[in-house]
């Protein structure tokens, strides 16, 4: 029996695809969860960076956010995602928390950190005499901010948002490092079960490839419209 007579035998007959398809949609939701996360929390430091009038508080905030962020950009994700889920969590008395939602909050933090500096980039992007303007028209620094700095700081951050999920979306293939069941899971127990594993990480390599492409055909369609739309 060649190679792909095994495989095809794992996959199909003995029904492996399941776990394909199961791995599929937690490399995807971890992705995207971990994205929202990154957003939320690299906005909110995005904008207690930039802030001007900081009171004690969002000094102390604005410390500690650099701290995270230079944790989180100066190492690697898999390096985060086995120091806080062996050695964090059970010195906090949270050892065997589920891998999944570890994983999700690791890599959401660890895309905020990166978020952060993509949101104040478009947030300084914005031009200084748009909040003067705003403020001589009576409206506070945070109104400002709501209403007029940060959706046009947002749009000019939504491209590098985009190339941010491409990362993220490869980089989830380390979260069965602590036994999330994902794609990288599902081939790797598709191969250990027949001793065979070629063929099972040649489409693992082959499923991130068009997961990628996909996404980056969407980033760039939604970027084309955004150029258009300039233009008008």
């Amino acid at each position: 029996m060649d190679k792909i007579e095994i495989f095809y035998n794992q996959f199909i007959v003995k029904g492996s695809y399941i776990l394909v398809v199961e791995g599929l949609l937690v490399t995807i939701a971890l992705a995207v969860c971990g994205l929202i996360i990154g957003i939320l929390v690299g906005t909110i430091l995005a904008i207690l960076i930039t802030k001007e009038d900081k009171n004690v508080l969002e000094r102390l905030l604005v410390g500690v956010g650099k701290v995270y962020v230079g944790f989180f950009r100066g190492t690697p994700i898999v390096v985060q995602l086995l120091f806080i889920y062996f050695v964090i969590l059970p010195l906090l008395g949270l050892a065997g928390s589920s891998a999944l939602l570890v994983a999700i909050v690791i890599f959401g933090l660890n895309s905020g950190a990166y978020v952060s500096e993509i949101m104040r980039g478009g947030i300084l992007s914005v031009d200084s005499g748009q909040n003067e303007a705003a403020r001589a028209l009576g409206l506070t620094s945070k109104q400002s901010m709501r209403f007029i700095i940060f959706p046009q700081a947002l749009k000019n951050a939504l491209p590098n948002l985009g190339n941010e999920f491409i990362t993220l979306l490869k980089e989830t293939s380390v979260a069965n490092y602590v036994t999330v069941h994902d794609l990288t899971y599902a081939f790797k127990t598709i191969g250990s079960a027949s001793y065979e594993y070629m063929i099972p990480y040649f489409f693992l390599a082959l499923c991130y490839l068009v997961l990628v492409m996909v996404a980056s055909f969407i980033v760039k369609k939604y970027e084309g419209k955004l150029r258009k739309s300039d233009k008008r």
